[in-house]
């Protein structure tokens, strides 16, 4: 069975996309292609990248442009099954069905909640597009094949629309961001660590103003918008500010810090997901510093594998990390039982049986 994995917005090293889905499905023995914008044309890792060129400029000409050059190379393919990443691609979709093609659609994000977010988006405009963007989502699933979806509460909502619809959480591979056990018994540095994107809604602010109260530092790996905050963050004393860095990187980041932070503000997209960066800290074995949502706390305490606050309190979050920079014994046993917990329940290599499985059920049907 040839696969066509599409996407207008990611990049072709995508974690979800690229390392986890399609080299899945490639080592499963399936023929595997993925059109992605601003990409070398070429084998990777069993792999066939297709590159296209991304439209320049706003979002309006990535959603014009682009797409259609996905559209284009991906029915040029001629795969049996289309798998694709992102909502603007949902006309594609549609288009692709008419072609008489299985479709899948994977669903990262709860968009309409996420929407009442944007800052970018006029607030009087807000709730009533996140209305009429969730009534055309849910006309499109009904046309799909599979849906799949990146975290349980995604799963639920969509299941009353589509009965094929499979929860692919996005754990962590096993071994990607472990360290040994050499690595493991170093002394840790004095830092927490951030690894991702940071903006005002994932609590930049309160991240800046809990370094003030700490007796260390917080490294902080991604992009960050807008720059202004960049600019403030760069500044900041305590604060350590390292880019966009590699996986290896990151591996590496995780090894010299004492816990891991994901305090995102209670934004309706934020309270119901899964950050994928909450399960990595994990599997690097080291205890995470986290909002205190009812679904997040619900993990961290049952594993005991790290300290829920208030995100919106930097005294919580600073008190948090000067009391792991303090206690380094039990920081490493949180670390250790987050470790234990992606070993039995939170990794990929569970989750890429069910991926598996659903595409020999679309190769039988």
């Amino acid at each position: 069975m040839k696969i066509c994995h599409l996407t207008s917005v990611h990049l072709h090293t995508d974690t979800r996309i690229f390392i986890k889905e399609c080299k899945s499905l490639a080592e499963a023995g399936f023929e595997v292609h993925f059109v992605v914008p601003d990409a070398p044309t070429s084998m990777i890792d069993g792999v066939q990248v297709h590159g296209v060129t991304k439209g320049t400029g706003n979002r309006f000409n990535r959603m014009t442009k682009t797409v259609d050059r996905v559209y284009k190379k991906g029915l040029e393919i001629d795969a049996d099954v289309y798998h694709f990443h992102d909502p603007e691609l949902i006309p594609v979709g549609l288009k692709l069905k008419k072609h008489g093609k299985k479709v899948i659609y994977d669903i990262h994000e709860d968009l309409p909640r996420a929407l009442l977010s944007k800052i970018w988006i006029n607030p009087l405009i807000r709730k009533p597009l996140a209305w009429l963007f969730e009534v055309y989502e849910n006309y499109g699933a009904r046309k799909f094949d599979v849906l799949m979806t990146a975290t349980p509460f995604i799963t639920e909502r969509f299941k009353n629309v589509n009965t094929n619809t499979i929860n692919i959480n996005n754990y962590p591979l096993l071994n990607e961001l472990q360290s040994t056990e050499l690595e493991s018994d170093q002394e840790k540095q004095k830092q927490v660590c951030y690894v991702g994107g940071l903006g005002l809604i994932r609590g930049a602010n309160q991240l800046l103003d809990a370094a003030d109260l700490i007796n260390g530092s917080i490294n902080i790996a991604g992009p960050i918008n807008p720059q202004k905050l960049e600019e403030q963050i760069i500044a900041h004393n305590n604060i350590e500010y390292l880019g966009v860095i590699n996986r290896l990187q990151v591996k590496e980041l995780l090894a010299s810090s004492v816990a891991g932070i994901v305090t995102f503000l209670p934004e309706p997209n934020h309270i119901n997901a899964q950050p994928n960066k909450m399960f990595e800290y994990m599997s690097a074995g080291i205890p995470v510093i986290c909002s205190n949502f009812p679904l997040w706390r619900s993990i961290i305490e049952k594993h005991d594998c790290g300290i829920c606050v208030n995100p919106e309190n930097p005294i919580e979050i600073a008190y948090a990390i000067n009391y792991l920079f303090e206690n380094p014994d039990i920081a490493k046993r949180m670390g250790q039982n987050g470790r234990k917990a992606v070993e039995t329940e939170y990794n990929w290599e569970k989750e890429s049986q069910k991926l598996i499985e659903a595409y020999k059920k679309l190769q039988n049907d």
